[in-house]
């Protein structure tokens, strides 16, 4: 996955709280083998309201996505951190989000912000206002602001995740920093053991 420092953008304002994975990308998508294309599919089923805040040409290109509490309970399905990131979004801010889909989204390079009640309501209400607001979020300082509005905040992040974010370090990347090491070891294996060639 790419390194992810800092993000910033405009924003998407999803007023809504307790927002499940099924409500993120619906079963149906779930058939899918490959890991791409999830985009079209992301709440497809608010999306055939044509007031649904993704439909606004205002909101087109944003990649922050700013949702109320309870963002990404329900199913373990990483398909929902494929849709948001398919779909161009490289970062959500909530105030709590399941922790489940919060893992899923540090191990895929999606930035999981959780913010005060307080903070996400402010910046729901000045991206309701004003769509050409622009967010920063910076990974290593833990901030998330709005200048042009006077918002500003922190989020906590674990040292071990933020490192990975910042590095851009997934599963197979964390193994692959001890390659010397493990191509070493391979060497020594006697040969008639299995091996991995490649």
């Amino acid at each position: 996955m790419k390194p992810v420092r800092v993000v910033t953008g405009r924003a998407v304002p999803l007023d809504r709280s307790d927002v499940d994975t099924d409500q993120i990308i619906p079963s149906d998508w779930l058939k899918r083998v490959e890991r791409t294309g999830f985009g079209a599919g992301l709440f497809a089923e608010w999306r055939d309201d044509r007031g649904f805040v993704l439909n606004r040409d205002e909101y087109a290109g944003a990649t922050i996505l700013v949702a109320g509490p309870n963002f990404g309970t329900g199913s373990s399905r990483e398909h929902a951190v494929w849709a948001l990131l398919d779909y161009g979004f490289e970062a959500v801010v909530s105030p709590r989000f399941g922790d489940i889909f919060a893992n899923n989204c540090t191990k895929q390079g999606l930035l999981p912000v959780k913010v005060t009640e307080q903070l996400a309501r402010a910046l729901l209400d000045a991206l309701a206002a004003d769509p050409r607001i622009e967010i920063t979020i910076d990974v290593e300082r833990g901030t998330i602001e709005a200048p042009a509005v006077g918002i500003a905040g922190s989020f906590p992040l674990d040292e071990f995740t933020r490192t990975r974010l910042v590095n851009g370090w997934d599963d197979i990347g964390l193994t692959l920093r001890h390659e010397d090491r493990i191509s070493e070891y391979e060497s020594t294996r006697p040969s008639w053991k299995p091996s991995v060639s490649a």
